[in-house]
């Protein structure tokens, strides 16, 4: 079972998107987090729309912030626009997803970016199984 943190900068749209559909196609096969390391609020209403179109809830879920007890759970960190600000733990595994930040984009623009990441996340877990 393989742990992975999506990180972004504020928690609030990309890693949040990434974890969603981490945990919907990897089941109980392997665990997900997600956190910022400046986060919002809350996550970005136009990205709660946009995974509410594919049957993913996300109102209720709530940007947290990245700790060193996180970043040392996961065996994966995968970082998406977060520059220097991303974590770096000593032997885990990283991968960067330049990916655009959908805080306050059009919605058509936040569904490119939501699909995107599906399609990210799908190859991770298939590449992970």
């Amino acid at each position: 079972m393989a742990r992975v943190l999506f990180v972004c900068l504020h928690n609030a749209g990309r890693s949040q998107m990434s974890q969603a559909f981490f945990e919907q196609l990897a089941g109980d096969h392997h665990e997900a987090w997600s956190a910022g390391s400046r986060p919002e609020p809350r996550i970005h209403p136009e990205v709660v729309e946009a995974m509410q179109e594919v049957g993913i809830d996300l109102s209720g879920r709530q940007p947290q912030p990245l700790t060193p007890d996180l970043a040392a759970w996961a065996d994966l960190v995968v970082t998406m626009g977060c520059g220097d600000e991303c974590p770096y733990v000593p032997g885990k595994r990283y991968i960067d997803w330049d990916l655009p930040d959908p805080a306050g984009q059009p919605l058509d623009d936040v569904r490119k970016i939501r699909d995107e990441v599906a399609r990210r996340v799908q190859q991770l877990v298939h590449e992970l199984d």
